[in-house]
């Protein structure tokens, strides 16, 4: 039988090439996005199979909506892609105020209510599968990326603890963790930058703008083929709940493993001197 999907930030880059990863398996797909009119126009062919729709997941009453119409439509929500989200980039204290708020809100509260509003569906059919597109980000704190990466240790936290929440109804949880991909991720329209200039920072902040400026569109990972990594995931009895997906992410989950076992190992005399007298 044929999968229900529901994509969010599905009108470009990874979440565009998981709808069509989906829908060339045979799959059906609810494809949400700012601009539901895009994705129609990628996907003309896709015929009933695709159901697009307006939802910027910021507002609780677009969310309930598209799950009301897809329901509707389809019957079911087997796959849940939380997708959606942009990077606040740059020094912390070059940021402005309000900048950690609106990351947050697409980032992590605009996922923790996209997949409030699934869960009740899945608990009824004791079956389901959600993936949370987090980072490396999520793995590693980088210089110039204080917001980005705490919204995406959120996401992090979020899905272990949700992933144990949720097994007993037959849901599964998988966190994906992309490194860099070719995707319009570090394109002026996706990423933002602070705007609080300080001349201390000036070198440093140049340097981080140059550096993603030179990376952008000459990353490592293919799009298309993590799109086909997660469909072969969603048909997996038991997938995986991490997926560090690109060569560079995988490098960077292990030297963070390296790292932990390290500093533990570095403390782990000092670790019972806290333990009470009973």
């Amino acid at each position: 039988m044929s999968k229900v999907w529901m994509v969010t930030g599905a009108t470009r880059g990874i979440g565009a090439e998981i709808v069509r990863a989906a829908l060339a398996a045979g799959d059906r797909v609810v494809a949400t996005g700012r601009n539901p009119e895009t994705i129609l126009g990628a996907f003309a062919d896709a015929g009933d199979a695709l159901l697009a729709l307006p939802l910027d997941v910021t507002k609780p009453d677009q969310i309930a909506a598209a799950v009301e119409a897809a329901l509707e439509r389809f019957g079911r929500i087997d796959v849940l892609v939380n997708n959606a989200g942009y990077g606040q980039l740059g020094l912390f204290e070059e940021s402005g105020i309000g900048d950690a708020e609106r990351q947050f809100s697409t980032n992590v509260f605009g996922l923790f209510n996209v997949t409030r509003a699934v869960l009740p569906t899945m608990r009824t059919q004791r079956a389901g599968y959600i993936l949370n597109i987090s980072s490396i980000a999520g793995i590693r704190g980088g210089l110039g990326g204080s917001i980005y990466c705490s919204s995406k240790f959120a996401v992090e936290g979020f899905s272990e603890s949700l992933a144990q929440e949720v097994a007993p109804f037959g849901i599964h949880v998988t966190l994906v963790e992309p490194g860099f991909f070719r995707t319009d991720f570090l394109d002026e329209t996706s990423v933002s930058f602070g705007t609080n200039a300080l001349d201390d920072y000036a070198e440093v902040s140049a340097q981080i703008r140059n550096g993603y400026r030179d990376r952008n569109h000459r990353q490592v990972g293919d799009p298309a083929k993590l799109a086909s990594v997660v469909v072969d995931l969603s048909n997996r009895a038991e997938p995986p709940f991490r997926y560090a997906a690109g060569s560079d992410a995988a490098e960077v989950l292990a030297a963070k493993i390296n790292r932990l076992t390290n500093e533990l190992q570095a403390t782990r005399a000092l670790s019972p001197t806290t333990d009470g007298d009973f």
